[in-house]
């Protein structure tokens, strides 16, 4: 039989571990992160623009970063993409990969596009019943409504390039 002298680096090393956990969820306001305020997306400078741009934009009475960021047609989904956009976030901020212009996947314009139906799904079927196509983003029309003119950076304009294929 094993004594727990033997087992006491073992022990320690998990005491050190869930220490240093317990520091960083302190030091990082962690369990914010789980919430849903927009103030703690900015809390990454690279953010700042899309906060600030947000915050003074139409949308800000009404819609936060997860209601237009993060898919809403269960749970399991919802916190699947705020778990795995969340680490990307970290990873790209924490490695100073991240670009100087941030845009939206394609995957989350999926999210985006699909989020201003569920919103609007009223004004969507009456413009899915008018003569345009129904092909085009949200945004494409509507840009200046949920980061105001400038879009996500502090450039006038958003990029031709990224947006007209």
């Amino acid at each position: 039989m094993k004594t727990f002298a033997a087992h006491w680096p073992l022990v320690v090393g998990l005491l050190a571990l869930v220490a240093a956990l317990g520091v960083f969820a302190w030091a990082s306001d962690a369990p914010a992160y789980a919430g849903h305020e927009p103030a703690t997306c900015n809390n990454c400078h690279v953010m700042h623009d899309a906060y600030e741009n947000w915050f003074h934009a139409p949308h800000q009475r009404w819609a936060v970063c997860t209601d237009c960021h993060l898919p809403h047609e269960n749970f399991i989904a919802y916190w699947y993409e705020k778990g795995r956009s969340g680490f990307h976030d970290v990873l790209v901020f924490s490695t100073g990969t991240y670009p100087e212009r941030i845009r939206a996947t394609e995957r989350t314009r999926r999210i985006i596009q699909s989020n201003c139906i569920r919103c609007h799904l009223d004004a969507v079927e009456s413009i899915v019943m008018a003569p345009q196509p129904f092909e085009r983003p949200c945004w494409e029309c509507h840009r200046d409504v949920a980061h105001g003119e400038r879009g996500l950076s502090q450039s006038p304009y958003h990029d031709e390039e990224v947006y007209h294929r």
